[in-house]
């Protein structure tokens, strides 16, 4: 609009000066220079530095002198260029100020031309406000709206960074909850090899004491401590193998389970471990309970059921995951829980989760935990 404004009165005011001269000379050409030097200076956005801001003076001066000097009036186009780039600039309120002043300007103006009436100054006027009210509408609403897309683009930033450091917060809880659970099983596996390198002491101090005067009992004894030793060999295994880290080589969730699954080949067991339905992130403290689900559970296959395979499938449906062990085993004939089982209840309860166990309708022991994926 500017550019082509500036094109047709430059050239109407070279045709006028190229045909007779002019009253006011090359005046009006000056005032044409001035604001393209003002418009190509001028700044669109309110953090520019103050001295391109007041480019928009020397804008409006041009403007006001043309429209003095010149027999075209291309004001009102102009205006509304000075008007937007002011309410751009300055905002609505600077805006207001300055078109106050051109409706002034407009009204007195008008009464200096020969036959205009006030009523003519009047209507000149309102034009000239009706134009003004659009544009700094118009460009105000633009304002808003840039402002709003900073203000979303900030939030969107903030929302990122929360985004980062909430999950450097879960990495933290995901090894803390690891941290919390190794050390509580270093604790059981203490107790419990503890008290079978004590049993083993006591019954090799008894056969120490009985091979001269009771051989017999010395070698039950010897005996009885053998199996004890076997058995406190498999509990270090089984303990060692519970006590691996949640992320194997980079590994968590399904690929952890898995893995966990694959330490059991050679035991005499065929495990089949599978995962159903989309899989999502998992809370730390549900990703342990379920890694010491199926740790109990195969081991447990594997003392205790008399097997010869083993299944155990990782389901995700909506918010929630669950685990399922089973096997092809002979069940369980007491049913009530013991203290690992009993202990993985009261971890998935504290999880929001349920822990089953029981006999399998088709047969074998089955074991079952049913946890949220995320805490509400």
């Amino acid at each position: 609009m500017f550019w082509a404004t500036i094109v047709v009165v430059t050239a109407a005011e070279v045709t006028n000066f190229a045909r007779q001269p002019q009253p006011y000379g090359l005046w009006p050409l000056v005032c044409l220079g001035v604001l393209t030097v003002a418009w190509l200076a001028m700044p669109w956005d309110p953090i520019a530095p103050l001295p391109r801001k007041l480019a928009l003076l020397p804008f409006i001066v041009g403007m006001l002198a043309l429209s003095l000097l010149s027999s075209y009036n291309s004001t009102d186009i102009w205006l509304l260029l000075a008007l937007a780039n002011c309410t751009f600039v300055f905002g609505v309120r600077a805006t207001v100020v300055v078109a106050a002043c051109f409706v002034a300007f407009t009204f007195v103006d008008t009464l200096t031309y020969p036959g205009y009436t006030v009523l003519a100054a009047s209507i000149q006027s309102l034009v000239v406000l009706v134009l003004t009210v659009f544009v700094t509408g118009l460009a105000s609403a633009v304002t808003e709206a840039r402002r709003r897309r900073t203000e979303t683009q900030r939030l969107l930033g903030e929302l990122a960074e929360a985004h980062q450091e909430l999950r450097a917060y879960a990495d933290q809880v995901r090894e803390l909850s690891v941290a919390e659970e190794r050390a509580r099983m270093a604790r059981e596996m203490h107790d419990s090899v503890g008290h079978y390198l004590t049993v083993i002491q006591v019954g090799l101090t008894n056969a120490e004491r009985f091979r001269d005067k009771r051989p017999e009992q010395a070698w039950v004894e010897v005996a009885q401590a053998k199996e004890l030793t076997r058995e406190a060999l498999a509990d270090t295994r089984r303990w060692v193998r519970a006590m691996r880290p949640l992320a194997l080589e980079g590994r968590t969730g399904s690929q952890a389970l898995a893995e966990l699954a694959r330490t059991f080949d050679g035991t005499g067991i065929e495990v089949d471990f599978r995962v159903h339905g989309p899989e999502q992130p998992l809370l730390g403290d549900t990703e342990v309970v379920l890694y010491r689900v199926l740790q109990e559970g195969l081991t447990n296959v594997l003392r205790h059921a008399n097997a010869h395979r083993a299944e155990a499938v990782l389901r995700f449906e909506g918010d929630r995951v669950s685990l399922r062990i089973g096997d092809d085993g002979d069940g369980a004939a007491d049913l009530n829980r013991g203290f690992g089982l009993s202990s993985l209840g009261q971890r998935a309860e504290a999880a929001g989760g349920v822990l089953a166990a029981g006999n399998a309708p088709a047969g074998g022991f089955e074991l079952r935990a049913d946890l949220p994926v995320r805490r509400r």
